[in-house]
């Protein structure tokens, strides 16, 4: 991984460790840490400031795929392709729980807006939403034909939106798990979506090259209704 000035551009840090792949960073709600997930099985935890290694979460027993912090800071979620998400204290980063159910590796992992809910997409063509304060599960959404890639919630946490393998975005309440809209458009795989912060555009992308699946090498933007 990498660390630069967003300001300057200038390369600021490297952050090194086992592993041949890094799948997932992500920063904490203040900056201060930097999460990662990658092929060797574990996750980092680095000072985001200095880019010294802080500790490491170990327990998932195949690649981890994606990592979300709670909103809070104080959890952090991972998806591995060993079907399950793991719930980790984010400070100590002693393990919580481990949350099965996924019938095939989790690519994608999200917190609501509000921290009571973490939604999960997987290969097995299903997301899942979970209660993120007791990991007991409370709807799985069904309706993409292919592997689910990336899941993202609206900035209200109403809505849910899902990508996937089937080349096709679909739009979910978040509350119930109701499908309300399918978005068409893409001729390859949707890799990613990701609301804009007032909620009204949606971006999906659709990336070419990738090992995983076959793109379409575009980004889509979505105007969502209120």
């Amino acid at each position: 991984m990498r660390l630069w000035d967003v300001i300057t551009g200038k390369h600021k840090h490297t952050l090194t460790g086992p592993g041949r792949t890094v799948s997932s960073v992500l920063f904490s709600p203040d900056g201060r840490t930097l999460a990662s997930g990658g092929s060797n099985r574990t996750i980092r935890l680095w000072d985001a400031v200095t880019g010294k290694h802080k500790r490491i979460l170990t327990g998932h027993t195949s690649a981890v795929s994606s990592v979300a912090f709670s909103p809070d800071g104080e959890m952090l979620a991972s998806g591995g392709l060993d079907d399950t998400i793991r719930l980790w204290d984010a400070v100590t980063g002693e393990h919580k729980q481990t949350l099965p159910g996924h019938t095939y590796g989790v690519s994608s992992v999200a917190f609501s807006p509000d921290g009571r809910t973490l939604a999960s997409g997987s290969d097995d063509k299903t997301i899942r939403l979970w209660d993120a304060a007791t990991g007991e599960s409370k709807h799985t959404l069904t309706g993409h034909t292919s592997a689910v890639s990336s899941v993202a919630f609206s900035p209200d946490g109403e809505m849910l939106a899902s990508g996937a393998w089937d080349k096709t975005i679909r739009l979910w309440d978040a509350v119930t798990g109701e499908h309300k809209r399918t978005l068409t458009g893409h001729t390859g795989w949707v890799c990613n979506v990701a609301f804009s912060t007032d909620g009204r555009t949606l971006a999906s992308g659709s990336a070419g090259g990738m090992e995983r699946g076959s793109g379409d090498g575009t980004i889509f933007l979505w105007k969502i209704s209120p």
